[in-house]
């Protein structure tokens, strides 16, 4: 995708809101990674995609910003809940600062701490929707407690999963590169879902878990 085209899409579709223009740009100022920010096509299509799935429950691996959170959150009624997870505790102010910003914030609670550990706090609740955009590595593992936590006929959305590409290279791969390629191969071989590999931006994968199937550490 050439700036060019990314320009002319952005022309023709939905307009960013102020607030996540906002947080986009000040993700890319202040924080090292700022190209970790979902972005306004991706945001689109996420507050989309929650739309369509009108989920109650949605959990989001990896905060970072804030801006995949209101995004999904944006798509919500206002009864409904969204749990995210960040890791880095530094971000915290930074976070809370961009969900007070946004007219959609109250709809989202943030925990910080490990993925992994929320989720086993979580263990006898379930979700309608998961988000996971966190630690590449730990993303086999990701799936096997978002497949415990999620209902039949919900829907996960795994962000990354081409990796810059690495996914297809022969040479050596760093941890990162290897999770993403255990976890696409577990999704892949999964026949309790249906998945669908979406080539935006850095790679969006996009699974639904049929309905009346038994998750795969259940059989």
């Amino acid at each position: 995708m050439t700036q060019q085209l990314e320009d002319y899409i952005e022309a023709h579709i939905d307009p960013e809101p102020p607030e996540l223009l906002k947080i986009d740009r000040d993700s890319n100022i202040r924080l090292l990674n700022g190209r970790m920010c979902s972005g306004h096509i991706q945001g689109r299509l996420l507050k989309m995609l929650a739309g369509m799935a009108k989920p109650r429950r949605v959990l989001e691996l990896g905060t970072f910003s804030g801006y995949s959170a209101l995004c999904i959150a944006e798509a919500l009624d206002d009864d409904a809940e969204l749990h995210t997870v960040e890791v880095d505790d530094e971000l915290e102010d930074f976070i809370r600062a961009n969900l007070a910003s946004s007219p959609h914030g109250g709809k989202v609670t943030l925990h910080i701490g490990d993925a992994l550990d929320a989720m086993g706090r979580w263990e006898a609740e379930t979700f309608d929707m998961i988000f996971i955009d966190a630690d590449k590595r730990a993303y086999p593992d990701y799936y096997h407690a978002a497949s415990r936590l999620l209902r039949p006929g919900g829907y996960i959305i795994a962000d990354n999963t081409l990796w810059d590409g690495h996914v297809v290279e022969t040479c050596r791969h760093s941890p990162q590169t290897e999770g993403i390629l255990r976890f696409n191969d577990m999704v892949a071989a999964d026949t309790t879902v249906e998945k669908v590999i979406v080539p935006l931006r850095d790679g969006l994968t996009i699974i639904r878990k049929l309905p009346h199937t038994i998750s795969p550490d259940k059989r």
